[in-house]
Order: C-alpha cells, then structure tokens, then sequence
C-alpha cells in the first residue's frame, strides 16, 4: 500500500518530486497552473490529512480479499516517515500532516482483527536528503546517512511495531556493505523481537536483488514463467502503471478482476506469491475501484479453491 506525501499531489506517479526536480514538463506545467509561485514538495504534506482513515476498515477490506500479508509503505524515497520517529524530525505523519501514527494504527487493527501477517516497507534511500547526498559526493565511501537515518529508523520500526514482512527497497546506488546491510539482517534473523517469524526481500543494495534474500523479486511484476525453486515474490499493482493514487486515474487504468486472478494463478502456478498494491488516497479512504477489485478477487479465489483456476 504506497500512501505518504506523495498521494497529495496524486499525479502522474509515484517518484513525482523526482521527476519535479529533473525537469519533467508535464508537472512543472502542473504546478504552474494549479499552485502558488514557489511551492516546494515539503508543503505537500500539510494537506496529508488523512482524515477519513479507518484501519479497521481497511483491515476488513483486506481480510476479504483473500490476503495472507498486508504491506504497508512506512517511508518512500521522499522520506516522510507514517510513524512518529525520533530520526525524521517534522518529516512525519505526527508531528506534520494527519498528526497520527499511521503504522501503528494499521499494525493494531490488522491483528486485533484479522489473521493477516503484518508488515512493512522502508525504503533504504531518500530522494534528497543532504546526509545521502553528501555520501554520494563521497563515492559512498562514506555511511553518515546510515547511520543517522536508515539504520536508526529500520531497528527503531521492528523493536516498536514487529513487522513480519520487510520490504527494502534501493538495489540500483549503493552496496549492501554501505547500507550495512547484513549486520542488520544479522540481527532481524538472530536477535530481534520476530526473529523466528520475520522474512525479508532481496533488495539490500545495488546487485543483491534476485540473488540473496528470504524471498527474492528479481523485479516488479516479476513472472518467470517457469516453477522456481526458490520462493519469489511478483509485486504488481492493480492500476496497470503506478503504484500511489491517481486523481486523474480512469476506469481502463485498472486491471479486471479476471485479470488479476490470471495474473495470481501464473504467478502461484511457478510457486510465487503476488503482492497487489492498492494505492489509498490522500484523505486516507480506499477507492472504490480498488474495494471492488479487492472484494471480488476475495470471492473469486474462495469459489476456485481446490479447482483449476
């Protein structure tokens, strides 16, 4: 579920502020007409209100659509954090935006509610922060982001919400070795609260992916085609492009429920899991398209078990 800062502006794609600060004409025409002169990314996220979330809606929406894992985005390459952290200081969901714990609402109600396994993604890289950017000038050499900001957050979201899934993300930059990568895994699988019930990805730095890891994705939209014998992950999306909220989104972006189904039986046929992103709004509710295709891929996996799909 791909749902921070970037579901505000909801326009185009995901890596909106990427394309923003690399001249893409598209959104500089955006945002010429439709905001004030001098408007920066970081102003978004006073309008993150979230004011309609409910995640005992959301986790009832989730159990019926047949779910084993929920997925939730708690930090996206913008680097707003849905929790309150104590190393994103008012570049979080409690102290800017909702004012809320995003996270830990959503951990609470999945478990009080539903037998879905909770879990998380964290991505290990910012777009723009300056402790990264100035790593990079250092050819990496350097690990001053890391140690201020992505390790600190990563212990900080396992130690006080006990995902059992963890998405990493950044496997085109940097090595593992900067990202410190395998004493963090060292310590999830060795000494962490879920250490005997945690599995991770394989997105751990630039060359990884595909390769090590508790599962492996190899890419999005990852089908092989063929039965693996390694456990693999497709992560998809239910629009057919993008991952966060599309205001300007029409019916045909979205992929039919049959088409979701065709797509989950390959995937489970070459012994994969599909992990289908639903992109929820700014105002924290789920679409109705993305209801519709979640309820009724529910109903249809139930009426197909134990036939051939």
């Amino acid at each position: 579920m791909h749902w921070v800062v970037l579901s505000v502006p909801s326009y185009r794609a995901v890596w909106f502020w990427s394309n923003w600060e690399n001249v893409n004409k598209d959104i500089i025409n955006f945002m010429k007409q439709n905001y004030r002169p001098g408007f920066t990314y970081a102003d978004f996220a006073a309008d993150f209100k979230t004011e309609f979330y409910d995640p005992k809606w959301w986790a009832s929406i989730l159990q019926a659509s047949g779910a084993k894992y929920v997925v939730l985005v708690s930090k996206h390459h913008e680097g707003f954090t849905n929790w309150p952290s104590n190393y994103s200081w008012n570049w979080n969901s409690y102290d800017n935006g909702p004012h809320r714990d995003l996270v830990g609402e959503l951990a609470t109600a999945i478990r009080e509610t539903t037998n879905l396994r909770f879990g998380l993604y964290h991505s290990l890289y910012e777009w723009y922060n300056p402790l990264v950017m100035k790593d990079r000038e250092n050819n990496f050499t350097t690990q001053n982001f890391v140690k201020m900001k992505t390790m600190p957050e990563l212990y900080e979201l396992v130690n006080r919400y006990k995902p059992e899934v963890i998405v990493s993300d950044d496997d085109w930059e940097a090595s593992d070795s900067y990202w410190m990568s395998k004493e963090f895994i060292t310590w999830l699988y060795n000494d962490s609260p879920v250490k005997d019930t945690v599995i991770t990805n394989d997105r751990c730095g630039r060359g990884d992916m595909c390769h090590h890891g508790g599962y492996l994705t190899c890419s999005d939209r990852y089908y092989p085609k063929t039965l693996q014998k390694r456990k693999f992950e497709n992560p998809m999306t239910i629009h057919k492009n993008h991952w966060g909220f599309r205001r300007e989104a029409n019916i045909e972006d979205f992929y039919t429920s049959r088409e979701l189904i065709s797509t989950f039986a390959r995937t489970v046929s070459c012994g994969g899991n599909m992990l289908m992103n639903v992109g929820p709004t700014t105002y924290g509710t789920i679409q109705p398209v993305y209801e519709e295709r979640l309820l009724q891929f529910g109903k249809m996996t139930e009426n197909k078990r134990g036939s051939n799909i």
